[in-house]
Parts: C-alpha cells; sequence; structure tokens
C-alpha cells in the first residue's frame, strides 16, 4: 500500500508542476511572436499564433497541453520549426546525462570516503584538511571553478581540452566543476553522520566483541551513517544534471543547457515548458526510487503506511 500511495503522489506531484508551469507561461506578458508583430503583417502573426494555438482559450490550451503531455509529446519548437521539444531533448540530454551521472559518481565516492575519513580521524589533522577542502568546496561556485580549471589544465599546462566534445578527456574538466560542490556537501553529511553512528552503544557493544576496527566501520557504521546521504542523492541528482546548464555554456559542451538558455531568449514557450517538466519529473521519480530503496538499505524501515 506504501508503495501505491507514493506512486499516486508521485503521479499527482508532476502534474501540479505540470499546471504551474503552464500557468506561469501564460502570466508573462505577450507571447513569442510578440516582437513580430512590428515587422510582420498582422494576418501572418495570426497563422503563426493559430498554427501554435496560442489563439486558444486558456481552459482550451491547457487541455491539448496536458493531453501532449499524456501522450509523452512536449510539443514544437516555435524557433526550430524542424525539431519538437522531444527530438531537442533526446539530442541534448545525453551529452546531460553523462556529465551529470560522471559528476554523481565523483561526489559520492569522494565525499563518502572523506567524510569517513574525517570522522574516523576526529579533531586530527586529516579531520581538519577534510573539513577545509570542504568549506572551500561549499564556498566556490561551478561557475567560478570552471574558469580556474580551463586557465590551469587547458591554457597553461595542456592537459586536457575544452571548448569542444567527443571523447571523455573533454568531459573531465566539466565533471570536477559540477562535482567539487556537492562532494563537499557529501562529505560533512558523512561526517557529522559517521560522528553519530560511532557513538552508539551497539558500536561500543560490537567493539566489546572483539570485532575488527574494519568490520565494525563497515558493517555497522558506514551502514547506518549512509542513511542521511541517500536522502539527499536524488535533489543532488537532478541539481546536477539542471547544474549543467551553465556549465555547458562555458566548456561549449552540446547539451539541453544550451537549448535552454537560448528558449529562454527567444521566448520559446514549449521548449521551456517541456524542460522543465522533463528534469522535475527525473526529480520526482528519483526521490520516489530513493523512498523504496530505504527498505533494502536499511530493513528496519517498514513499507508500510502506518504513521504516514
Amino acid at each position: 500500500m506504501y508503495i501505491v500511495k507514493r506512486f499516486l503522489t508521485m503521479l499527482v506531484t508532476i502534474w501540479v508542476i505540470a499546471s504551474l508551469t503552464f500557468l506561469i507561461m501564460k502570466m508573462i506578458p505577450g507571447d513569442p511572436f510578440a516582437s513580430d508583430a512590428d515587422v510582420l503583417p498582422e494576418e501572418v502573426v495570426e497563422n503563426m499564433r493559430a498554427k501554435y494555438n496560442l489563439d486558444e482559450p486558456i481552459p482550451i490550451q491547457y487541455a491539448m497541453y496536458i493531453g501532449d503531455l499524456l501522450r509523452f509529446d512536449l510539443g514544437p519548437s516555435i524557433q526550430s520549426e524542424t525539431r519538437t521539444v522531444n527530438d531537442i531533448l533526446a539530442a541534448g540530454f545525453p551529452a546531460s546525462a553523462t556529465l551529470g551521472i560522471q559528476a554523481i559518481l565523483v561526489a559520492l565516492f569522494f565525499g563518502l570516503l572523506l567524510g569517513i575519513v574525517a570522522a574516523l580521524n576526529h579533531n586530527k589533522l586529516l579531520d581538519y584538511a577534510a573539513m577545509i577542502f570542504a568549506i572551500i568546496g561549499i564556498s566556490v561556485p561551478s561557475f567560478i571553478l570552471a574558469p580556474l580549471l580551463i586557465n590551469f589544465f587547458a591554457v597553461k599546462w595542456g592537459l586536457l581540452p575544452v571548448a569542444s566534445w567527443g571523447t571523455f578527456q573533454h568531459s573531465v574538466l566539466p565533471t570536477i566543476a559540477l562535482a567539487v560542490t556537492p562532494l563537499a556537501v557529501v562529505a560533512r553529511f558523512m561526517r557529522s553522520s559517521m560522528l553519530e553512528v560511532m557513538n552508539q552503544n551497539y558500536i561500543k557493544t560490537a567493539d566489546a566483541k572483539g570485532l575488527s576496527s574494519f568490520k565494525i566501520v563497515l558493517s555497522h557504521g558506514i551502514r547506518n551513517a549512509i542513511l542521511p546521504v541517500v536522502s539527499f542523492i536524488g535533489p543532488l541528482f537532478v541539481s546536477l544534471i539542471t547544474g549543467t546548464f551553465v556549465i555547458e555554456k562555458i566548456f561549449a559542451v552540446p547539451g539541453i543547457g544550451k537549448y535552454f538558455v537560448d528558449s529562454i531568449f527567444n521566448r520559446d514557450y514549449p521548449v521551456i515548458m517541456g524542460t522543465t517538466v522533463f528534469f522535475s519529473t527525473i526529480l520526482v521519480v528519483t526521490l520516489f526510487l530513493i523512498d523504496i530503496s530505504y527498505r533494502f538499505i536499511d530493513p528496519r524501515i517498514k513499507l508500510n503506511s502506518k504513521g504516514d
């Protein structure tokens, strides 16, 4: 019942996000063809509005919009007459997803490792060094870090390529630029959680039974300490993928960010709405899967509706 309830909640959430996106777009003054009204005949502008159903009443437009979403059709792009929003997302998402997935893997692996090392060396040199790195990582935005990486690793030292895409080497610098901040956040989360767990009575009991420190940390410490980090993975995943928008511009990556930024300047409403709904759906579905995964990470968590 819990899974069914969460699944229905997920569907309602996606519908609310899609509806709010539609309403916000309609509240913006003018339309995509407002700038053409001064240079094109009125009949031409009216025909263009009719082509994209912008001459229909708002309720009719909304019904058509929801109907298209149910068919997984995000509509045509106004600025690109030969491509639909689905085509644009299909063309740009692989590059954005590649950066996002690589960044989240780097952030989780090194963030968890850094947090564990800091907790096991509490108030020692390694702990201080890890937390100094975490503070710097959180304080420096990716769009500041990116030019620094380009300047040193590409321009001065010539170690890695930039301003192009196609090989793994091209993805290294943008991945690092994206991963540093979430890596620092994960490290702080894991350190705090590990410190709390390692002071629990069951850890002391395991130590008294003669279990090795490695087994205690691996079987009892990390397994229980990682739950707060798992809660952070959903928003982290989507923030990294959507965060590629700025990084894609800096590193000239052919991802969705380029099309999304261009659509804002061109008032390409279908692309704006389609991209927003697309990434919101990824976030909601990811959070749903993480909720379900809790039961497999910690058997003490029961998936039922009691206490909901």
